[in-house]
């Protein structure tokens, strides 16, 4: 969501099922709607939209192979505007849409002012150097794992071991690492970055600098974080 030039409000008025050619690539269990809704507010969005749009959706078919109804459902959409057509947005992904509720307008207003605040949380490109540093006691040990930025801000993962008490993790976003920040809740801005922009696995690349006895303790506590993070799963966090 927070990657979607475009998050609008929306009320379904119309929709027509789309067969034949048109309807190539819906996933399977799927079937694809050309659908016409009314703009309510556009929460997100350099120029303004007209009040009704048009835009095709994939949606999930039920256990007897029905599909839901889409009439009258009030929807926030993730989207991108369609060149030369202003009456037409494209969904950032075949089913960017949220059901409308006052938590989700909530929760989406609140990533889209962090998104475009000035302090926002750079966009993560690829984790870079990780290292691990065994401590003193037995389950005692600390890794550090940068992370390369879309503009080069430092960001950082610290994780802390220690003996008899839960593994624990923090951000940094700066060069000091003892300033790192508790983990971030997953509904904020840099929850679903970290959900979403982080690898699924720690690549073998930042990995080159660590002594050999200490790269699986590095990995295992990146899977910590990615596990503690989420799944890049609703709409919000593609």
């Amino acid at each position: 969501m927070f990657r979607a030039p475009l998050v609008i409000d929306a009320t379904v008025r119309s929709t027509a099922r789309i067969t034949g050619p048109e309807a190539a690539g819906v996933p399977a269990g799927h079937t694809r709607f050309y659908v016409n809704a009314d703009v309510g507010a556009l929460i997100r969005g350099s120029s303004a939209l007209p009040p009704r749009i048009g835009f095709l959706i994939d949606v999930p078919l039920d256990a007897r192979g029905r599909a839901p109804k889409l009439a009258k459902r009030r929807l926030i959409l993730f989207a991108r505007s369609v060149s030369g057509r202003a009456d037409q947005v494209q969904l950032i992904d075949p089913s960017a849409t949220l059901d409308w509720t006052a938590p989700a307008d909530a929760r989406v207003r609140a990533v889209v002012t962090a998104a475009l605040s000035p302090d926002a949380p750079p966009a993560i490109s690829s984790p870079g150097n990780a290292f691990h540093v065994p401590g003193t006691l037995p389950g005692e040990g600390e890794t550090q794992v940068f992370l390369n930025t879309a503009d080069g801000t430092p960001v950082s993962l610290l994780v802390l071991r220690r003996p008899g008490q839960a593994r624990s993790w923090s951000v940094a976003l700066g060069d000091i690492v003892g300033e790192a920040a508790p983990p971030p809740p997953r509904d904020s801005l840099l929850g679903y970055r970290l959900a979403c922009e982080l690898p699924a696995q720690l690549p073998e690349s930042s990995l080159a600098n660590t002594e050999p006895g200490t790269a699986d303790a590095a990995r295992e506590d990146y899977d910590f974080v990615r596990r503690q993070v989420g799944a890049c799963g609703d709409p919000l966090r593609r």
